[in-house]
């Protein structure tokens, strides 16, 4: 996770906005604020938030609105995937569904507790981090899948023509310089492609090596993963706990 994540905080409430720019920015966190649905999404765009923290009921747009925008419209594609935290004075199971099915990752319902908050602000950053790493692995497989089909792509290449050439080298009769002239013409031309499609090869392979040093900067350990998930798990199980109380 970074140490300094981004968060952008969307209420119509004066007064919330200080009090989490203060207490968040206290922990580290880099805080934005929007103070209505149709900025947030001007601000989601500018600044690109690890994590927003939305209130539902607001002016213009509600925090259901601009979850929809935002998972849903071609125009926010590139932030389809930024965590939501809901706010809202609604306590009904029904209400909160459907903020799940919209997109939201969690929902806290108001009044609320700080600690809580916090809690379920970390909880959700270690996900997003999670998927992120997760991704990453994937496009490292695509990378390793990607340089193999080229290798076995090489090897089917290679082995006919090489096979031929040994082959018609072995029908050469002795003093025969017309064959031994063919065979030379042979072996030159499919010596050219060889070392045509040896050269590709060598490009690709540096270009896939680039790709994976990149996505190798920012991944974790296996060991790491697993103890990333681990944590996300065990926090899941005592975010339900006080699910359960609300």
């Amino acid at each position: 996770m970074k140490l300094k994540a981004k968060i952008l905080i969307v209420d119509d409430e004066p007064i919330n906005l200080e009090f989490f720019d203060v207490m968040l920015s206290k922990l580290g966190f880099e805080v934005e604020k929007a103070i209505d649905g149709e900025e947030a999404l001007v601000k989601i765009v500018e600044k690109d938030p690890d994590l927003v923290i939305l209130d539902n009921i607001m002016p213009k747009l509600s925090g259901w609105e601009v979850t929809k925008r935002l998972k849903q419209d071609k125009e926010y594609r590139k932030y389809r995937h930024t965590p939501i935290i809901m706010f809202s004075a609604m306590n009904e199971v029904k209400d909160k569904i459907e903020g799940f099915e919209l997109g939201v990752d969690d929902y806290i319902t108001k009044p609320f507790n700080f600690s809580e908050v916090l809690a379920r602000i970390r909880a959700v950053l270690r996900n997003r981090e999670l998927t992120r790493q997760i991704a990453r692995r994937e496009r490292r497989i695509a990378v390793v899948e990607s340089l193999n089909s080229s290798l076995l792509f090489f090897t089917q290449h290679i082995k006919k023509p090489i096979s031929e050439l040994i082959a018609a080298a072995g029908r050469i009769e002795a003093g025969n310089r017309a064959q031994a002239s063919e065979l030379v013409k042979r072996i030159r031309k499919e010596g050219q492609e060889i070392l045509a499609t040896l050269k590709g090869l060598e490009e690709q392979t540096a270009e896939l090596q680039r790709k994976d040093d990149k996505l190798r900067k920012g991944d974790l350990s296996l060991e790491d993963l697993e103890e990333n998930l681990k944590k996300h798990l065990e926090g899941w199980k005592r975010r339900q706990g006080l699910n359960d109380e609300v």
